[in-house]
């Protein structure tokens, strides 16, 4: 299966302008030969919101009329496309990416982590499971950008069978580090495709890092920009490699199996509630 990676750039507060640039892209990556575009995080609704009025004013209902608007793009082409908005649902926000395909909305993932930092300080955290998604033969998990930065989101994607995690990102200066070895340490530790794909542009002051990339199931970089200019990654990806966990460096020397090898019964901690509050609980 071949992949793209949409580095773009995106006006906040207009999604009708987003979704017409978001479905050039899609006709040009599949003139590409990609089955599956990856946008960045919030491409349709822009990230620098200054107050939770303005934020609602652009969210949508998951479907609507944007999700409505790609899925006609996504039937006429027979494509799919992983595509980062804000979600209103009554009167809450979410930080969201859904998954599209000829058939409509096929899936959403509600940003469990969320940062001190554009519209995150306004969105409620993601209430609901972590989950992978098929798609065409591909397992896929879907997660958005500060989510990267806590492991147990993609192992807990992994052990659920995913083939590749899709991260749509609005990296600014600051998170060089995670988008070069955050993402590769991410697709490696877990033996699955991982692809992050980050905006670029300035919004009300805010300049995003490009630095999108694809990675294979041994870290390894298979696409990936080192600047922040606009651009389409391509890459060709094998389930079937994301799914063979052990290793065999040499046989009956060296074998790891990053899943099988794993002791839970140490982990406990890691489960238990913690009682630090962050700035932003006092907005909610």
């Amino acid at each position: 299966m071949k992949i793209a990676g949409a580095q773009i750039d995106i006006r906040i507060s207009e999604p009708a302008a987003n979704v017409a640039r978001m479905s050039d892209v899609l006709r040009e990556t599949h003139r590409g030969g990609a089955e599956l575009t990856i946008f960045p995080e919030c491409a349709i609704s822009g990230y620098c919101f200054g107050s939770r009025e303005e934020a609602q004013e652009a969210a949508e209902t998951m479907p609507g009329p944007s999700t409505f608007a790609l899925a006609a793009v996504c039937r006429e082409l027979g494509t799919h496309a992983v595509v980062g908005g804000l979600e209103r649902d009554e009167d809450r926000l979410f930080n969201v990416a859904v998954l599209i395909g000829p058939g409509g909305v096929l899936a959403r993932y509600r940003k469990v982590h969320l940062p001190y930092l554009g519209v995150d300080m306004l969105t409620t955290h993601g209430d609901e499971p972590l989950a992978v998604h098929t798609m065409g033969g591909l397992n896929l998990g879907m997660q958005i950008c500060y989510d990267a930065a806590f492991p147990e989101a993609s192992r807990v994607q992994t052990l659920l069978g995913a083939d590749l995690i899709a991260l749509p990102t609005n990296w600014p200066p600051g998170a060089e580090t995670t988008a070069r070895h955050a993402i590769p340490t991410r697709a490696l530790e877990n033996a699955v495709y991982f692809v992050a794909v980050n905006r670029v542009g300035v919004e009300r002051g805010v300049r995003f890092i490009g630095l999108s990339s694809i990675c294979g199931p041994t870290g390894e970089t298979l696409a990936a920009s080192n600047d922040a200019e606009p651009t389409i990654l391509y890459a060709e990806i094998d389930p079937a490699r994301s799914r063979q966990k052990r290793i065999i460096r040499v046989p009956d020397k060296h074998e790891i199996d990053r899943l099988a090898d794993r002791r839970p019964e140490f982990y406990g901690l890691l489960t238990e509630p913690h009682s630090l509050t962050m700035p932003r609980d006092l907005h909610r």
